[in-house]
C-alpha cells in the first residue's frame, strides 16, 4: 500500500503533553467516529466536490486495480475509474492513486511509486531495508510517479456507470495522448500532467545500485500551478498545468533520530505527505521517517514564490493531512495523525487536532482514527470526513467553524 511505502521510504511525546495541556484546561472535544461508508480498497485521498459527493482515490489489491470511487451523501459507493496504476510495493503492499485536487470537472490526481523499486542487497544478499534497487521484472505501468488529469461531466459524475482504464489506455497516455472512455452515451477523458523521474540515483554503502524513488503523495491547484509533495524524494513539486513542466520548490533534510543508536538510523527523513493552501502559503505535513518518534513531526510553511521553508506546527507525531478552517479573518489549523503516543513507531490511535494558533496547545477532537490516510471537511454541514487506510472505511465527525 502507498501508506506504508511513504513510511517505509524514510520510519509524542511533546503531542502526549500537548493533549494533557488540554485535558487540563478543560479543551478536549473528543468526537465519535461514525462509519459513512465501507468497501473502499486502502483508500488514501479523498475530496468533495461541488455536487456534494465524496471522491477517493484507492490502491487496490493488485497490479492496476487502482480506482476511483464516488460516495454519495448516503454513503453509497460506486467506481468511476478503475483499472489506474497500481502495484506492489518494495515492502510488498498495492501502492497507485494517491492525493487528489478537484478544480471545476477536471479531478488531479498524483500517482505513487507502485512497484518501480524493490527493496536491496547487500554484497551477502541479504535484504537492507530503507534501501532500493529498480524492479528487475520491470513496473507494472508506465504512469508511476506522475499526475494525471481526469475530465468528466457532473452527469458522469452523479449517473454514470464505471469507466475503466486498459494497460494500452496507460500506455498511450504516458506516451501525451489524452484518452476518453465511453460507458454508454457517458464519457471521461484522462490525460498526463506531469510524469516525474521514478528515482535517481542515491548512494547507499551497503547497496549497489541504490536508488531513491519518487512517491507523489499530496497535491494541491494554486492558479496554474500544482504542487505535490513527494514522500520518498522528501521534497515538493511545482508542476505548471499548461505546460507541463516541473522542477524541485523545495527540499526537507534529515533530521537526528533521538532514539539513536538504540533503536533505528542515526537520522529519520522527512517523508512529506498533506498539502494544503493558505494565507498566500503551502502547509506540507512532514510524517518523518523511521523509526517515527514523537515531537519529530511538523507542519511545515513554505513560501511558494521562493521555496522558502520553516516549521509552522512543531511537536506532531505522524501527520500526515492539514486543513485550514478560515473564519472572519480568523484561521484555525486542523491536522491529522495516523498514530499517537509516546513511543516510536505507531501505537496509539490515529488523531483529529485542532490548533487555533501555530503555537498553542491543540484541542483534540477525535482518537478513535485506525490508520487514518486524508480528510476532507464539508463546510455546509461541518463533517469531517476521514480514510482509513487499513480498514477500507469513510469515518465522520462533526467539526464546528
Amino acid at each position: 500500500m502507498q501508506m506504508h511505502r511513504v513510511m517505509a521510504s524514510a520510519t509524542s511525546s511533546l503531542v502526549v503533553a500537548a493533549v494533557a495541556c488540554t485535558l487540563a484546561s478543560g479543551q478536549v472535544y473528543a468526537q465519535t467516529c461514525t462509519q459513512f461508508a465501507s468497501g473502499l480498497e486502502f483508500p488514501l485521498a479523498i475530496t468533495q466536490s461541488n455536487q456534494g459527493n465524496l471522491l477517493v482515490s484507492e490502491s487496490g489489491g493488485s497490479p492496476n486495480t487502482g480506482r476511483i470511487s464516488i460516495v454519495d451523501s448516503s454513503g453509497n459507493r460506486r467506481t468511476l475509474l478503475a483499472g489506474l496504476p497500481s502495484g506492489l510495493s518494495d515492502v510488498g503492499d498495492p501502492d497507485g492513486p494517491g492525493g487528489l485536487f478537484l478544480r471545476g470537472r477536471t479531478l488531479y490526481v498524483a500517482i505513487g511509486v507502485g512497484d518501480v523499486g524493490v527493496l536491496g542487497h547487500n554484497a551477502a544478499g541479504d535484504v537492507v531495508f530503507g534501501s532500493d534497487v529498480p524492479n528487475p521484472n520491470g513496473a507494472s505501468s508506465p504512469l508511476f510517479s506522475s499526475v494525471l488529469a481526469i475530465h468528466f461531466s457532473a452527469n458522469v459524475e452523479n449517473t454514470a456507470e464505471a469507466f475503466t482504464l486498459s494497460l494500452a489506455d496507460q500506455h498511450a497516455i504516458a506516451s501525451g495522448r489524452k484518452v476518453t472512455l465511453a460507458s454508454g452515451n457517458d464519457h471521461l477523458a484522462i490525460e498526463l500532467v506531469a510524469n516525474f523521474p521514478d528515482y535517481v540515483p542515491f548512494f547507499h554503502p551497503l547497496v549497489a545500485g541504490n536508488v531513491q524513488l519518487s512517491n507523489p503523495f499530496g497535491i494541491v491547484a494554486v492558479g496554474d500551478q500544482l504542487y505535490v509533495t513527494d514522500g520518498a524524494g522528501n521534497r515538493v513539486w511545482e508542476v505548471d498545468i499548461p505546460t507541463g513542466q516541473f522542477a524541485s520548490l523545495a527540499e526537507f533534510p534529515n533530521i537526528p533520530n533521538p532514539f539513536f543508536p538504540a533503536l533505528g538510523p542515526p537520522t529519520s527523513q522527512a517523508v512529506p505527505t498533506g498539502i494544503a493552501y493558505a494565507d498566500g502559503q503551502l502547509l506540507v505535513t512532514l510524517f518523518r521517517g523511521n523509526p517515527f518518534a514523537p515531537g519529530t513531526s511538523t507542519v511545515e510553511a513554505i513560501d511558494p514564490a521562493t521555496g522558502d521553508h520553516a516549521a509552522f506546527i512543531s511537536g506532531l507525531k505522524t501527520a500526515i493531512g492539514v486543513i485550514p478552517l478560515s473564519s472572519h479573518g480568523d484561521t484555525d489549523y486542523l491536522v491529522l495523525q495516523f498514530s499517537s503516543g509516546a513511543g516510536p513507531f505507531f501505537p496509539g490511535p490515529g488523531l483529529v487536532l485542532r490548533f487555533e494558533e501555530p503555537t498553542d496547545a491543540p484541542v483534540l477532537i477525535a482518537n478513535c482514527l485506525s490508520s487514518p490516510s486524508a480528510m476532507v471537511r464539508d463546510k455546509k454541514t461541518g463533517t469531517l470526513y476521514v480514510t482509513e487506510s487499513e480498514s477500507g472505511r469513510i469515518v465522520a465527525i462533526p467539526v464546528a467553524p
